[in-house]
């Protein structure tokens, strides 16, 4: 298998994750989706990281399509439960932690545009996507240590991958500042190897 990342992309660094607590091989093709020599586009029509091909040249985006991907492949850990509505109730977290990475990369991209440009009504819109759903996910990890069931679950991997970001991106605002709970529950996990192996290059 080969994934075409981007080493700033949380998405990829999900997908990344993955492939190290499953301890897949798999290489790592890093290219620049917005760069115009980028060649992730020859194999995704959308031109975007994280995508995954298989040795049988099968190709697969983005990153939720590719972590269900590569629970189909039976390797432990598992990271989704069997049961298909437990499953959704994991993706529904995941789903969760992606949207607050969704408005964040809005804000940010805003943020980089001439100041004339900017407009502080999608920052102001977008940023209160990222506060609620980080309020939602402090409340969801109150008093545990795994988001769903008892184990590592993709879940927990999504959640700490997005706190990994922005406090890589948004380090003055502090996540442990304003989410106390949720950045000491997400540190344990940021500490793991998978994690220490991929943090990303600001």
């Amino acid at each position: 298998m080969k994934a075409i990342v981007s080493l700033t992309s949380p998405y990829a660094r999900k997908i990344r994750v993955i492939l190290r607590e499953k301890k897949l091989a798999c290489d790592e093709i890093v290219d620049l989706p917005h760069e115009p020599t980028a060649k992730v586009g020859e194999f995704n029509p959308l031109g975007k990281v994280p995508t995954l091909v298989t040795d049988d040249g099968e190709v697969f985006f983005d990153s939720p399509v590719i972590a269900e991907y590569l629970e189909t492949l039976a390797v432990e850990p598992a990271l989704l439960p069997v049961d298909r509505l437990a499953a959704v109730r994991v993706r529904q977290i995941e789903a969760l932690a992606d949207g607050v990475l969704d408005a964040a990369v809005i804000v940010l991209l805003e943020g980089r545009r001439a100041l004339e440009q900017q407009s502080e009504a999608v920052k102001n819109r977008q940023w209160g996507k990222v506060e609620k759903g980080l309020a939602a996910l402090q409340k969801l990890c109150e008093g545990k240590t795994w988001l769903f069931g008892d184990t590592l679950s993709l879940a927990d991997i999504a959640v700490a991958v997005m706190v990994g970001w922005l406090d890589a991106r948004f380090a003055d605002y502090g996540i442990a500042k304003h989410y106390p709970q949720l950045a000491a529950w997400a540190a344990p996990l940021l500490a793991r190897p998978s994690f220490q192996a991929t943090v990303p290059a600001v």
